[in-house]
């Protein structure tokens, strides 16, 4: 891995191309790096990932709007839908806003957090849908993943969007141009100029994740999958992209970043070396914020410690300064206490989430978040009665360089009316690669079996686990089958309706 000084360079001051990050990105995009058995394992673990939740979310309402308007673009020889027919094909595009919806939906897929937060997964419908249009093989496919992944992490390590009010998907959308890019094996310049482009059309403000949280939430990831998949159509075109993107004197770190003193080091591999940042992401076993997996856990173990709830005086949770401000108290957004909450809203409280872990002793992607449970007047009382503040040394952990250092929970204090105190921590899920319980190929197939189970049959289930078991190894037109289908008569909005614009 090398380290790449990004900074503001006046108009004056002439930047050379081989300089410019999007440039450097781009050369790792198009080399042709090798690709181990565990960055293959991994990919396919997360494949698997993907699909269960996108089934398990595959008729809530943003993801069944999402899918009719993809059905509104049909196209012989195009890209599946999650839960559709296999051989009705739409446009890779409406297919990856399809597709990156459902994945998104639940909150419930893969994550990395560094200098900012991710969700590395979401680079893959987009990639995915594009290798079904373009008929690619299995592969091929790979390495537009493997791409993905790489860029996208390197990038939340260095560059954080949040304390400047953007959106995580300015930097997925890059990512996913230059998967892409890796996919179709183009020339340096082409995803050079893509990943420009993607850049320059993907900076959104975080009002999407803030207050009263809505469907965007799910919508944005695939939103930026579209934006990617256009910018690489233009390009092959011939078309460019304003340049540079990130140095430019009013470009995105001058202007909605850390502005003309800005520096960042955005760490990359050099072309021909290994892509092997997708084995320091993680996945949720929880469908819950990320910050929040780890507190779920704990909430679990410190409940047998508890003889009655009535008897709390008070819990506060120290920790990070991301947790605190984003899903804690810190955020000072009056909805995170609110009964009548969104589930996006909710699964942004760190408060409710832990509440509902210490009754219940376990967490639901649909029971947890159901609105007779958010309202339940025992809950309601004890919800109030949390409250985060941020501790250093948390913070410090949360940033820490070295993944097996990282450390994303959080200690509790609950005091009791007596005055007596409960008091545990947890830095990492049990599910992380460093947890209790590190997730193995046999836990995301369960995950899998558990969201899918009543949705799809059997022989599909056995089918799609033994197809992407064989990834690297998949024909163009098994790429074609990389889907899972539901019963036809079991999802809602299966045909073109006639209620929107499409």
């Amino acid at each position: 891995m090398k380290k790449h000084l990004v900074r503001v360079y006046p108009s004056k001051e002439k930047l050379e191309r081989k300089d410019q990050l999007a440039w450097k990105i781009a050369e790792i995009a198009s080399d042709n790096a090798p690709i181990r058995a565990d960055v293959v394992d991994m990919v396919i673990n997360r494949i698997i990932d993907n699909a269960s939740v996108a089934i398990a979310a595959a008729n809530r309402r943003p993801v069944a709007s999402a899918r009719a308007m993809a059905l509104a673009h049909p196209r012989s020889g195009g890209a599946t839908v999650f839960g559709m027919p296999n051989d009705q094909k739409f446009d890779c595009e409406w297919a990856a806003w399809a597709n990156g919806t459902a994945v998104r939906e639940l909150d419930f897929h893969d994550t990395f957090l560094a200098a900012d937060y991710s969700h590395p997964g979401d680079n893959i419908p987009a990639i995915l849908a594009v290798a079904q249009q373009m008929g690619k093989n299995g592969k091929e496919l790979l390495r537009g993943i493997v791409t993905g992944y790489e860029v996208h992490v390197d990038l939340v390590k260095a560059i954080c969007l949040h304390k400047h009010k953007k959106d995580h998907i300015a930097h997925l959308c890059p990512a996913q141009a230059a998967g892409i890019g890796s996919l179709l094996n183009l020339p340096t310049e082409t995803i050079f100029q893509a990943v420009q482009q993607a850049v320059h059309v993907s900076f959104t403000t975080r009002q999407s994740r803030k207050g009263e949280i809505s469907s965007w939430k799910a919508y944005a990831p695939a939103h930026a999958g579209k934006l990617a998949i256009e910018a690489v159509d233009r390009v092959m075109r011939g078309e460019g992209a304003p340049s540079p993107i990130y140095e430019g004197e009013d470009s995105v770190i001058a202007y909605m970043l850390d502005g003309k003193d800005g520096k960042y080091e955005v760490p990359l591999p050099e072309v021909g070396e290994e892509k092997r940042a997708i084995l320091e992401t993680y996945t949720k076993e929880h469908s819950a914020e990320y910050q929040s997996q780890a507190l779920i856990d704990l909430a679990r173990k410190m409940r047998t410690q508890i003889k009655n709830f009535d008897d709390i005086q008070s819990i506060v949770i120290h920790t990070s300064h991301h947790t605190h401000y984003v899903i804690g108290t810190g955020a000072n957004d009056p909805q995170k206490m609110d009964p009548n909450a969104s589930r996006e809203t909710l699964d942004h409280s760190i408060m409710y989430i832990f509440a509902v872990a210490l009754q219940d002793g376990t967490w639901h992607h649909v029971n947890s978040y159901a609105p007779e449970r958010a309202k339940r007047p025992d809950t309601v009382a004890l919800w109030h009665k949390i409250s985060t503040l941020e501790d250093p040394q948390w913070t410090a952990w949360y940033h820490e360089q070295d993944p097996n250092k990282k450390r994303f929970g959080g200690r509790v204090e609950i005091t009791l009316k007596d005055g007596s105190k409960i008091v545990d921590e947890l830095g990492v899920a049990d599910a992380h690669p460093a947890g209790a319980r590190p997730f193995k190929r046999a836990d995301y197939i369960r995950k899998f079996d558990t969201l899918t189970e009543g949705i799809i049959t059997k022989q599909e289930r056995d089918r799609f686990i033994n197809l992407v078991e064989r990834l690297e190894t998949l024909t163009a037109d098994e790429v074609q089958q990389l889907n899972v289908q539901i019963p036809i008569d079991k999802l809602v909005n299966n045909k073109r309706d006639n209620k929107g614009i499409f």
